[in-house]
């Protein structure tokens, strides 16, 4: 089985008897680890990508119980997900993990461009997209961003040839908004919809097992802002193009401590025309909501934290961090994805494997104290 499986994640989870009942959660399809690792660095200086390596922290991840890896492949210029496949293809092939039990996700709609970073980025935009009619310049947003069918599907099959795989469990649409305001909102949601009819044949091809929409502001806004993004329209869209069978399940958004909109703030309308925050509506459109930025790339920590966060989260003896984390997976999301390049600062944060999410009654007080905004 070239895919994670219910079964696979299952068998998984097993091995690590000893951490709290409610570490791993259940979707209906899949188990996933309630903290899972990220790949993301901010935009690096080409230097940076000769000494940074995920490879071992992704070793450590799937040792110590977390076995939800995320990614793009514009992240480092596709090096995050080469070295993903290297951490993969070592533990496969000594037989220390199975493929079915670790739940890979990647992304597609920026422009990846390639490492080592190419002398000229704009040549390379040229060539490697436009003269292949991968899309036209109109499609190309701010020299960044496109979500024509024919470059969707060459970014999904390079990232499965960058990971080593057969098949990517959920493959995000990344950051669509950032066509807002460049764009017509009519003309985006067409994109979307020509962007899910791609998906859906990855889907029936095999390249894919789901799919979904990784955004970071797109679905907080208020309703008006020029970047909001419905998530009525998207799922209306999904239904659309792929049935009540569709492949459209998950969808990845910013909670932490100081943005706590996806749980806190009523912005997406459902089917009662109520409105609701984003991991509610999510929950009633039967999607999975996944927490990205649970530090908000250590912004968090310019300061300590106060103590009676420590005492709300359970984490006295633990670190900010643990606090922070422990806050983020929390809510309601299945899994609060974290970056770390450093083995030692993902052994750190797997303790809290041991220890119980916090209570809604807890969550609660951090919030509504304002501790948490």
């Amino acid at each position: 089985m070239q895919r994670a499986t219910k079964e696979g994640t299952f068998a998984y989870l097993k091995k690590f008897g000893k951490y709290s009942k409610d570490f791993y959660r259940f979707n209906g399809e899949l188990f996933f680890p309630s903290l899972g690792i990220g790949t993301y660095k901010a935009e690096p200086y080409k230097e940076d990508n000769y000494i940074i390596n995920y490879a071992e922290a992704i070793k450590t991840a799937l040792r110590s119980g977390i076995h939800f890896i995320d990614t793009a492949i514009n992240y480092r210029y596709q090096m995050s997900e080469r070295e993903i496949g290297e951490a993969l293809g070592e533990m496969i092939s000594s037989g220390e993990i199975r493929r079915e039990e670790v739940i890979i996700a990647s992304k597609g709609g920026f422009i990846p461009l390639d490492f080592p970073f190419p002398n000229n980025p704009y040549g390379w935009i040229e060539e490697t997209i436009l003269r292949k009619a991968l899309a036209t310049p109109e499609e190309i947003v701010i020299d960044q961003h496109c979500m024509a069918p024919a470059f969707l599907r060459w970014s999904c099959e390079q990232s499965l040839q960058n990971l080593g795989l057969e098949t990517i469990d959920i493959f995000f649409l990344h950051n669509p908004e950032t066509q807002l305001g460049y764009i017509d909102p009519s003309l985006f949601y067409e994109r979307i919809e020509k962007a899910f009819e791609l998906f859906e044949e990855l889907k029936e091809e095999g390249k894919i097992a789901a799919y979904g929409v990784a955004a970071w502001n797109g679905f907080l806004y208020e309703e008006a802002h020029t970047e909001y993004v419905s998530l009525a329209k998207i799922v209306e869209i999904a239904e659309r193009v792929g049935g009540a069978a569709h492949g459209f399940r998950y969808l990845q958004s910013p909670f932490n401590m100081a943005k706590t909109h996806a749980f806190t703030y009523n912005n997406q309308q459902c089917k009662d025309k109520k409105y609701y925050p984003l991991m509610q509506a999510c929950a009633q459109f039967g999607l999975t909501f996944l927490g990205s930025s649970p530090l908000l790339q250590k912004n968090l920590f310019k300061r300590p934290f106060a103590l009676k966060i420590a005492q709300t989260m359970k984490t006295q003896e633990l670190s900010d961090v643990a606090s922070a984390l422990q806050f983020a997976r929390s809510a309601g999301a299945i899994t609060a994805i974290f970056g770390a390049v450093d083995p030692s600062h993902v052994t750190d944060n797997a303790i809290l494997a041991y220890l119980p999410s916090a209570s809604s009654q807890d969550m609660g007080k951090l919030i509504r104290d304002d501790y948490a905004v």
